[in-house]
């Protein structure tokens, strides 16, 4: 697809008009909602739209709905030389017969639920195998059908018709692969092989005549010679090889299930569609995503590596293509899908992928190039044949037909996922890339999921390079492109990258909480990573060259310091600033200490405060990233903390008593504000020593120390006590005795 380089300037200048218009006329930053590469665009549905591996949506090739089984299951399909397709399902054990024309009826009800075989033979019959209870019918083109092959296994997983007509026939539980050559053989005679494995779970023949067993629980893909010789092909260290699928240039297709996937697609417990992927299969180009914050706007981290295609340790379900000198390559894998069937493109070189995403069909080249080809309306596509230029889908979850070639549809449509702007938006302006004739509508409301509560579709916009979104303001936002084709216009119409602008509702920040640090502890910022000037000059986001980090602050001592840090968020991701205020507990008016603080912490002095208890209030405001009018703010207030600069006064009671070589001193001790935390005393100059109070614990703001000192020399000697009080400030008293 060819862009001329004038039309893409074009469209970037008018982008940048249109951004520049909406954020004159709404004031602040708006978000930018971009839906663009693949993996975003999987998320939605996709609806006569096919999604290229590039991100580009045109119209998909035409599908339509060939017969209805009325049945819940398709587990196996065959088509036979003039045409005719023929379904097996489940849970009644019926197969049908659907002509070229589309007419469509039973052929035969078995008495088994499933028929999870089909092939059809060279005079035109149709081998039937059931499970459970398995056994291998022949029904004739009337309905007629007799037992043609009752092996005594549980299942029937798979039928082939070999070269030389006779019937391969897969089973399990025990592994088994057969080689039935009339009706009524005897097992023991048509065993042409015991794989070791649990179940022969995919068969096919090569246009070379060889046999092909595909396995469970080893994933093994097996040659096996007319005379039961086993050659492993290949050994994946996936559970299952549940589909073969032979191509013309000689090589082959086999499609590989986890045990997760595996365990899914049994009859007795079918398979239920998927869950939305995270990814559809690995893909050969980059994919860079895109991360948003709590607004939904950009977040500029660096991309991280995108899973190779040929890791498949975590993958659910895989393709790989096994080529005739014995190479082999991985040419899909999802960790998240789990593909059902495969069938050759018919363009050389492409796979077919039918999965139980959303029932959908993806055509992989065999470098790995991966389409979502068309999604059908039921649940998965359990099966896929190619006849005469034409692709027959079989689907589960309704059991249906469907045919489609290369013609496309006149007419399709995208219906995006939702967008959560988190808060209530104001929208702006929406536009895309494309070419033809694209119209796209836009719809809100503020339920997780589309409902009657939603508004209507908006009128279509038109214009590429940009839109005014008429839809009323919401908390979600969901897009709807249609694509159609022109009549007698060699340039099919297509798009790609579609953004959408909005303003979430401006909301407050909000203070989560204050703490006071202990007394004496003082906070003091680190150096941190300085953003280049530039790119704050710029008007770039810096977030764009990489987070930077935010450092705690460094505590130190200093005497009587009152530290508070606080905790807030802004749902809208604003840059906040502080103020922060203090007041006496019994004041009305609060006084600024600091306002335009950027760091979420300050150290008061506790010296240039008289002593008694204060309340701090902490606003936060959003000023920086909005205009004048729009700036909001919020605030919390502190526990009442203390303010004590005054040191406890230490008195001696009365004199000391000297009796023989004791010596007993008395002291008191006040604190006007707090209360007494701990003494000490020395005896002349030595290390102090702590002393408890008369009561045995200091609690209060006056306490009784009575000192005894024992064998002390005769002479004079020094007496010291020193008190410290809650906010850490110390008296001390000396007193002189002899003794």
């Amino acid at each position: 697809m060819i862009r001329e380089q004038t039309r893409r300037i074009t469209v970037i200048t008018t982008i940048l008009v249109l951004l520049v218009s909406f954020i004159a006329a709404q004031a602040g930053q708006p978000a930018i909602w971009e839906t663009s590469g693949r993996v975003e665009l999987l998320k939605g549905d996709a609806r006569g739209v096919s999604i290229s591996d590039t991100g580009v949506l045109m119209l998909a090739p035409k599908l339509t709905e060939v017969f209805n089984t009325q049945q819940t299951y398709v587990w196996s399909s065959a088509v036979d030389n003039q045409g005719n397709v023929f379904l097996g399902t489940g849970h009644d054990g019926k197969t049908f017969r659907i002509t070229p024309s589309g007419a469509g009826s039973l052929l035969y009800d078995a008495a088994e639920l499933d028929v999870t075989a089909l092939a059809i033979g060279r005079d035109g019959s149709v081998f039937a195998g059931t499970s459970p209870d398995g056994k291998v019918y022949r029904i004739t083109s009337d309905g007629k059908a007799d037992v043609y092959f009752d092996p005594g296994d549980k299942y029937i997983w798979s039928l082939a018709v070999m070269n030389d007509g006779s019937l391969a026939v897969g089973t399990g539980d025990n592994g088994k692969l057969y080689r039935v050559r009339s009706a009524g053989a005897s097992p023991d005679s048509s065993l042409l092989v015991s794989t070791n494995q649990t179940h022969v779970i995919s068969l096919a023949v090569t246009p070379q005549g060889d046999l092909i067993a595909g396995t469970d629980s080893g994933g093994l893909v097996l040659r096996v010679s007319p005379e039961g010789k086993m050659f492993a092909l290949f050994d994946t260290q996936l559970r299952e090889i549940h589909a073969l699928a032979p191509a013309a240039d000689g090589s082959i297709y086999a499609l590989a299930l986890s045990d997760a996937a595996s365990a899914a697609r049994t009859p007795s417990t079918p398979a239920a569609p998927t869950p939305q992927p995270t990814d559809a299969g690995a893909v050969s180009t980059s994919v860079t995503i895109t991360a948003i914050d709590e607004t939904g706007a950009p977040l500029q981290a660096q991309p991280g590596p995108t899973r190779s295609r040929s890791d498949v340790s975590s993958a659910r379900s895989a393709v790989f293509r096994i080529l005739p000198d014995g190479a082999t390559d991985v040419v899909w894998s999802s960790t998240s899908v789990t593909a059902f069937s495969i069938a050759p493109g018919l363009q050389p070189g492409s796979v077919l992928i039918g999965t139980a995403d959303k029932g959908r069909i993806y055509s992989v080249t065999n470098d790995g190039r991966d389409t979502l080809l068309l999604q059908s309306p039921e649940g998965q596509i359990s099966s896929l044949l190619v006849k005469n230029n034409q692709i027959y889908a079989a689907s589960s979850n309704q059991g249906k037909l469907f045919r489609f070639g290369n013609e496309l549809v006149s007419e399709g449509s995208y219906e995006s996922p939702v967008r959560d702007a988190k808060l209530t938006a104001s929208w702006g302006r929406i536009w895309w890339r494309g070419a033809g004739a694209v119209e796209v509508q836009t719809r809100t409301g503020n339920g997780e999921r589309p409902d009657a509560t939603w508004s209507d579709w908006s009128a279509a916009y038109k214009n590429p390079e940009g839109n005014q979104i008429s839809s009323p303001r919401a908390r979600f936002i969901q897009w709807r492109a249609t694509v159609r084709g022109a009549a007698g216009s060699g340039s099919p119409a297509w798009m790609e990258d579609v953004s959408v602008a909005y303003l979430p509702r401006n909301v407050a920040p909000e203070v989560l909480s204050i703490s006071a640090l202990p007394i004496g502890i003082g906070l003091q910022q680190i150096a941190q990573v300085t953003v280049d000037p530039n790119v704050e000059s710029s008007g770039l986001d810096p977030s764009l060259f990489g987070p930077v980090a935010q450092v705690p602050p460094r505590r130190f001592y200093q005497r009587g310091a009152r530290s508070f840090q606080w905790q807030a968020e802004d749902r809208n991701g604003d840059t906040l600033e502080y103020a922060i205020y203090y007041r006496a507990l019994n004041d009305e008016t609060f006084r600024l200490l600091k306002d335009k603080l950027r760091d979420n912490f300050y150290t008061i002095d506790g010296a240039t405060l008289a002593d008694g208890r204060y309340i701090v209030k902490v606003i936060a405001s959003d000023a920086p990233d909005n205009p004048p009018g729009q700036k909001l703010s919020g605030e919390r207030i502190s526990e009442p903390v203390d303010i004590d600069n005054t040191p406890p006064v230490v008195k001696v009671v009365g004199q000391p008593q000297v009796t023989g070589q004791s010596v007993r001193v008395v002291f008191t001790v006040d604190d006007a504000t707090g209360k007494v935390k701990k003494g000490d005393a020395s005896v002349d100059g030595a290390a102090w020593s702590p002393v408890f109070p008369d009561d045995g614990i200091a609690d209060s703001g006056h306490e009784t120390y009575t000192l005894d000192f024992g064998s002390l020399s005769p002479g004079e000697h020094t007496i010291s006590i020193r008190c410290f009080d809650s906010s850490g400030n110390v008296g001390t008293l000396s007193v002189t005795v002899r003794r």
